[in-house]
């Protein structure tokens, strides 16, 4: 395999001028540059990115930190990434965090020695000194879903608060007057703000108690144990507004165990707007997040932060839309034809 010596050797030139000119990082005369180009050509010399990178202190390498790989919303937020990533010719290397702080840690100790042009985080356990740390050493940091204590960075996420109270406004539509909240974990801001955005909405209600709020862990299992316990609860309850689509579906999976018809009995509206939704029996209503456009957005921002063409940090919040499907589909506590 050739070496940047051999081309040298070959084009007749210094090693310092053939980086020059891999890295474009001074002036190289026409008549040295097709020299150099006919040694590649003669060598089928290919340039080492990564050493590239080291000389320019530049790989075109971002990193995408995602808490939980596993729940459907995130891979559709590293796929948008990746696509305009790629656009702009960076490479995306995905980390799994598991919402483990150690683990989340170590993985950026490893991105500062891969000289990473840029790290997205959809975090929860991201602290503003991580983010001093990282603008010290150069890389930038932009955000995703989630917002860091003490915001120092730019963050993309969607409208939780208006999200929840659109879902409440549809069940409320549907006819339904007993609706229930499963809850996130409240270390989550996403979760916190669409706690915030059903209470909002329903606290002015005759029937309103804190007993119609459960936690649950933005999973299926999660889902299906709250459910448990808000039916034992309250058997009258006519609505389940869950905080994340995961959890939506562990509700259906334990209504249909208890023989509750949804929506006959009980209406269901999760929050994300994942593909499963579509999958399941009934197909489930959900306030969708423009998960695409999300993933899309970060890594523009993160490109512009790396190139200097983005200076100051805001916070970018899009729009979610409900959309309704049979598991709400009621008329005055019936169910629709």
């Amino acid at each position: 395999m050739a070496t940047i010596r051999d081309v040298a050797k070959l084009a007749g030139v210094s090693v310092a001028t053939i980086s020059r000119y891999l890295n474009k990082s001074g002036y190289v005369n026409v008549e040295t540059e097709q020299k150099i180009k006919k040694a590649i050509e003669a060598l089928n010399y290919e340039p080492n990115a990564v050493a590239r990178g080291l000389a320019g202190k530049k790989t075109n390498t971002i990193a995408l930190i995602l808490p939980d790989i596993s729940n459907p919303f995130f891979p559709e937020l590293a796929r948008a990434v990746e696509d305009v990533a790629s656009m702009y010719g960076y490479t995306v290397i995905l980390c799994n965090s598991d919402d483990e702080g150690v683990k989340e840690k170590s993985y950026i100790e490893v991105l500062k020695k891969k000289y990473i042009d840029g790290i997205i985080f959809a975090s929860n356990t991201l602290d503003s000194s991580d983010v001093e740390q990282m603008t010290k050493k150069g890389i930038p940091v932009v955000c995703l879903d989630r917002v860091p204590p003490k915001q120092s960075c730019s963050v993309v996420r969607s409208k939780n608060r208006e999200g929840a109270k659109l879902a409440v406004e549809h069940l409320l539509d549907m006819g339904c007057r007993k609706i229930a909240h499963i809850y996130g974990p409240q270390e989550f801001i996403t979760a916190k703000e669409r706690l915030a955005g059903y209470e909002e909405s329903v606290k002015h209600l005759d029937w309103y108690s804190p007993t119609f709020m459960i936690q649950g862990d933005f999973r299926i299992e999660g889902g299906i144990r709250a459910t448990e316990l808000l039916m034992e609860r309250h058997p009258d309850v006519d609505a389940i507004f869950a905080g994340n689509d995961l959890m939506a579906v562990g509700a259906l999976k334990a209504l249909h165990r208890m023989g509750v018809q949804v929506p006959g009995q009980v209406a269901v509206c999760g929050f994300d707007g994942i593909g499963m939704t579509e999958i399941t029996q009934p197909e489930l209503t959900t306030v969708a997040q423009p998960i695409y456009e999300m993933g899309a957005l970060v890594s523009r921002i993160l490109i512009k932060k790396i190139e200097g063409t983005l200076e100051a940090d805001q916070t970018y919040e899009l729009d979610v839309a409900l959309v309704p499907r049979e598991s709400t589909l009621r008329r005055n506590g019936h169910e629709s034809s």
